[in-house]
């Protein structure tokens, strides 16, 4: 009987010893699987951090920063809109007596006719007369709408790649700087001339306000662009996009010092380089016939350059030499046509001259920048010399030429931009 009790406590300290053993050993499963969840829990968030880092740092290297973003949407936003009036609705006060102050300086009221409600012209297309007359002057109301249409051309051109920003235009790889140094040379161009002129507003009380208010916005925006541009410059985001894309291939033919587009750049300089001289001596040598152009003393007469700047020692003069000084605001606006003029030509020399392929082959997202924004102000600019070619064929003076060239150079920026 001892035996067999002895037999039996052996026999249940040998469960109770494998069943401790068992035990610890489900505690040690346990313990590791726990071990493992929580070091899965950490390599998934550290793999969600670096994600989400690489995501700010490719938004960063993409996007436009904030405060740049809103500066240009306020400043240029502003002047797009007063272009937009000058074009669409020439005449038409928006920004309070301030802003009528300077359409009486500059004569534009005189086509704006709002008595008839909706019916009205009111600045309009529908406003233009086939036949020009001394009393419509269908010259000076083509300078206006002209102005316009250049001045939508420039300020669009800063507008519309950052706030419809491609995909392959990235701010860390510098694709807005030729934009952004021709924004900030255009912008104190405007400003410089605006302030010179401050005198000549006050002939109109309250436009002297409103030109100050458009040099201070310009000038804003300019010292905006420059801070920006010198950070892009000095950061080192540029240096580490420059080193990732040393083995991009270029265009067949193409080196990193190649033109982008040598057929646009030809165009550019035929047709833009004849509009840039005829611009240079409106804005610099305004009255002075050129010997070259056809009936260019037709089209000087026409828009009323003889009548605000009449050349000395000629028949103008003595005609209208004394009455000159009355038509000062004529004079403002015919020279700031041309201005607007001259820097979009700038602007297409920059696009098709001075930008290059690049070692990165980013030359083309910086060209179409410009081209597409180009192409749009070169067809608003056609339509206003297409809708007053009737009046200006009325007073001796054959648009076909004009039309021809600027239809010539949409075509080939619009399809390089577009295509």
């Amino acid at each position: 009987m001892a035996a067999k009790k002895r037999k039996n406590a052996s026999k249940k300290s040998q469960s109770q010893a494998s069943s401790t053993t068992s035990g610890t050993q489900e505690n040690k499963s346990q313990s590791s699987d726990s071990k493992k969840s929580t070091k899965e829990k950490k390599t998934q968030e550290l793999d969600e951090k670096v994600i989400q880092s690489k995501i700010t740092v490719a938004k960063g290297m993409h996007f436009a920063p904030t405060f740049l973003l809103l500066t240009i949407i306020a400043c240029s936003g502003f002047m797009t809109v007063m272009a937009y009036r000058d074009m669409f609705g020439t005449g038409k006060v928006v920004f309070g007596q301030a802003d009528a102050a300077m359409l009486h300086f500059t004569g534009s009221t005189k086509w704006f006719d709002d008595s008839r409600g909706w019916k009205s012209s009111q600045g309009g297309f529908s406003a233009i007369a086939k036949q020009t007359t001394d009393e419509n002057n269908m010259g000076g109301f083509f300078v206006r709408k002209a102005a316009g249409a250049a001045a939508l051309g420039f300020h669009l051109q800063k507008l519309v790649p950052f706030i419809l920003q491609g995909e392959n235009a990235h701010w860390g790889k510098g694709h807005f700087e030729p934009l952004l140094w021709t924004g900030v040379l255009g912008n104190l161009a405007l400003a410089g001339y605006y302030v010179t002129a401050l005198e000549d507003f006050k002939a109109s009380e309250g436009a002297d306000v409103m030109g100050f208010r458009i040099a201070a916005c310009l000038i804003v925006e300019a010292v905006v662009m420059v801070g920006f541009l010198i950070a892009s410059l000095l950061g080192s985001s540029r240096s580490k996009s420059k080193s990732k894309t040393k083995g991009v291939k270029l265009p067949p033919g193409k080196g990193p010092s190649s033109m982008v587009s040598k057929i646009a750049a030809r165009t550019v300089a035929i047709v833009s380089g004849l509009i840039g001289l005829i611009a240079g001596r409106d804005f610099f040598f305004s009255g002075q016939e050129l010997p070259f152009p056809p009936r260019d003393d037709i089209y000087l007469e026409w828009t009323g350059a003889f009548i605000h700047s009449p050349p000395p020692n000629t028949l103008e003069a003595d005609e209208y030499g004394l009455e000159a000084p009355l038509h000062v605001g004529d004079k403002f606006i015919s020279r700031l046509l041309a201005l607007y003029l001259l820097l979009t030509c700038f602007q297409k020399f920059v696009a098709g001259f001075v930008v290059r392929v690049g070692n990165d082959n980013s030359g083309i997202i910086k060209c179409k920048m410009f081209w597409q924004v180009q192409s749009v102000a070169d067809a608003l600019l056609l339509f206003v010399v297409r809708v007053f070619a009737p009046a200006a064929l009325s007073a001796s003076l054959d648009v076909r030429w004009h039309t021809m060239c600027l239809g010539y150079e949409l075509f080939i920026l619009g399809l390089y931009a577009w295509y």
